[in-house]
């Protein structure tokens, strides 16, 4: 299996301290990316059976409409502790619609459900260990009194010989990113290992493309 280049690590935005010495000398312990940090899975993990899963979320299967809120592209690679891309990995998301809105039944926000947003997408990684979908900026929304969530993507990612990971994607630039309390029990390393690069627009479609690179770690 082709390991990915420099370039491509470089791309993803995971350079410096978190890839170390892509080509150390001779003897020397090669440095292991650090894994992407886990997540709690949250109260609005899909509990409601539907058949359209794939990776358009701004339109359901058998509707005319498009889903409110502004398009974009979440596109990414699932790689190993060495740098090695993780094909055929399931690649799991779920997230609030653009209003703040879980497709949830105990989701109790007071703002409106989005009929035409899919809010739930499983694909698999390809012969690279790269994803791709197409889904609206989700929205924040109230989880306490005191605590507003910034917009984010949940993930769930798993594969054979690998640890199951369930995390969490945040968005740069958000205000409400230096005030979430899940985001700030981690450290600045892990935060950074947490927050999407803005890319775009994309060379197909005039949207904005978020880019995040997974670590995985293998099972012992």
């Amino acid at each position: 299996m082709k390991k990915l280049s420099r370039r491509k690590f470089i791309k993803l935005g995971i350079t410096g301290g978190v890839v170390g010495a892509l080509t150390p000398k001779r003897g020397a312990a090669k440095t292991l990316l650090a894994p992407t940090p886990p997540e709690t899975e949250g109260p609005f993990y899909p509990v409601t059976p539907q058949d359209d899963k794939d990776f358009d979320l701004t339109r359901i299967q058998g509707r005319d409409g498009v889903a409110q809120g502004k398009h974009m592209i979440v596109t990414g690679s699932v790689l190993d502790n060495h740098g090695q891309p993780v094909p055929q990995a399931t690649v799991e998301i779920w997230q609030a619609n653009a209003k703040g809105r879980y497709r949830h039944p105990q989701d109790a926000n007071p703002a409106p459900l989005d009929p035409n947003f899919q809010g739930w997408a499983i694909v698999s990684t390809d012969e690279n260990g790269e994803f791709r979908f197409k889904t609206v900026m989700p929205g924040s929304y109230p989880a306490s009194s005191t605590w507003v969530r910034p917009p984010h993507i949940h993930f769930k990612i798993s594969k054979k010989g690998y640890e199951e990971l369930t995390t969490q994607m945040y968005f740069p630039g958000e205000a409400l990113n230096e005030t979430d309390l899940l985001l700030n029990q981690k450290s600045p390393s892990e935060r950074l290992l947490m927050i999407a690069r803005k890319r775009g627009p994309s060379e197909t479609e005039a949207l904005e493309v978020y880019e995040y690179a997974i670590v995985l770690n293998q099972k012992s």
